[in-house]
């Protein structure tokens, strides 16, 4: 397992100037940095990959839909936006040497149209992710869909519809991301989930069920662990939280206290408990 920490915990605007953090993330035990970004044509990739390569850290990349963006809208206007922008992310997460591309891609977090998904909307979203799939050979990317919880997104959810969505585009780089925050609302079971998805996990955030520091709350790690080991995972784990001091990721994921009494003790002290549970799943 590898594992990696968040920029949201820092800021919602990565740039050169949080390049400084790299050190101590390192310091912490962490093997690698999640850059969140939403802007990817200005973002300083060949810096950021110098940056990482000096300080001995891999990377991944999350971002997500927003606003209006959309690959499952009858809007072929904003689908056509929206497919670039994915696009752009793609080619910023090849520059910077990172492998991996996770979040929502399918619809825009927040939007809830007060019904279920068509299926004319779920065939536009597989048909808006093959078109994505050159781009990702040419990146030697993978693109990690992210089911979220339904108070974030109508249209995926569960462990088995992304399994689907996946088996629908029917493409090696194409897979999922399994979130314990979102599975820990909408699996009746961690295990069964994640075991569902097999090949499927592709990236794995290891969130606590309040996003505070894992092993602090209620999700079952020693059954989360476990799944993942029968499921053939052996890739990144990134603690996913966000600063309850910055203002846009607060109201994006309704942070509205704080997590721990020092915000950087999610990361420091969190990456300590998940390196325990994975040398117990290993052993057993």
């Amino acid at each position: 397992m590898k594992f990696g920490i968040n920029t949201f915990l820092w800021t919602a605007n990565f740039d050169k100037e949080h390049i400084d953090l790299f050190p101590r993330i390192k310091e912490w035990g962490f093997d690698g940095v999640e850059i969140g970004c939403f802007n990817f044509r200005e973002f300083p990739a060949r810096d950021v990959r110098r940056a990482l390569e000096s300080n001995g850290l891999g990377a991944t990349v999350c971002s997500a839909l927003i606003g209006s963006q959309s690959l499952a809208t009858d809007d072929s206007t904003i689908r056509k936006q929206t497919s670039e922008h994915i696009r752009d992310g793609i080619r910023m997460v090849g520059e910077i040497g990172a492998s991996t591309f996770a979040g929502p891609f399918c619809s825009a977090v927040g939007y809830l149209p007060g019904r279920r998904r068509t299926d004319e909307e779920w065939q536009r979203a597989i048909d808006g992710i093959r078109e994505l799939t050159p781009a990702l050979d040419d990146a030697k990317v993978t693109l990690a869909v992210e089911p979220l919880n339904r108070f974030e997104t109508f249209f995926l959810n569960t462990q088995a519809d992304a399994r689907s969505l996946c088996d629908a585009v029917n493409h090696p780089r194409v897979g999922v991301l399994f979130d314990t925050f979102h599975a820990n609302i909408e699996e009746k079971s961690m295990a069964a989930g994640c075991e569902a998805l097999g090949p499927y996990i592709k990236h794995v955030h290891t969130c606590e069920n309040d996003r505070g520091t894992p092993g602090s709350g209620h999700v079952e790690w020693t059954e989360v662990f476990s799944s993942l080991k029968k499921a053939g995972y052996d890739d990144w784990l990134v603690i996913e939280t966000f600063g309850s001091r910055i203002k846009e990721i607060a109201a994006a994921a309704c942070i509205w206290r704080d997590l721990a009494p020092v915000s950087e003790d999610i990361a420091s002290e969190g990456v300590k408990f998940l390196k325990l549970q994975a040398r117990l799943a290993a052993a057993g």
